[in-house]
């Protein structure tokens, strides 16, 4: 006889995934709000994350929501992105085959480092996608020095 493994890549990715952030977070935990928020989050956005001469960018997915479904939030080196993607209440009714997309409350934190300028924190969303700019401070930026 036989054993049928099945192996199943999305959540294989999805655990691997879950298993980093443990590791991370236990790195940089949490506040006792961050984490409770965190504990309920159904599902995790997905990221960019760049870095250039000026600021540090965050791109995140967050399709299907409105600027009113987000919350962005700056506390003690912190910057914590939330909210929820609610069901349709006329396809809560149909009968689905498939669902692959996520619904409920979701989360994401980022430790920032301390050379920033959080009062010029600016965050724009359009087509879905979050866009976050955290400019640096000026002892931080690259400077180009004349060698005499």
């Amino acid at each position: 006889m036989t054993n049928l493994i099945r192996f199943s890549p999305n959540t294989d990715m999805r655990r691997m995934q879950r298993e980093f952030d443990t590791l991370f977070n236990s790195f940089f935990p949490a506040t006792r709000t961050e984490s409770s928020e965190a504990e309920t989050a159904v599902w995790t956005p997905r990221i960019d994350l760049a870095e250039t001469d000026d600021a540090y960018l965050i791109h995140l997915d967050l399709p299907g929501l409105s600027k009113e479904d987000i919350n962005l939030n700056y506390h003690d080196g912190t910057l914590s992105v939330s909210g929820e993607r609610k069901v349709n209440e006329q396809e809560d009714k149909a009968n689905y085959v498939r669902i692959e997309r996520f619904y409920g409350h979701f989360y994401r934190s980022f430790a920032l480092p301390k050379a920033i300028n959080q009062n010029d924190i600016e965050a724009t969303y359009q087509d879905g996608v979050l866009d976050i700019r955290v400019p640096k401070t000026e002892e931080v930026k690259p400077r180009q020095i004349k060698v005499s």
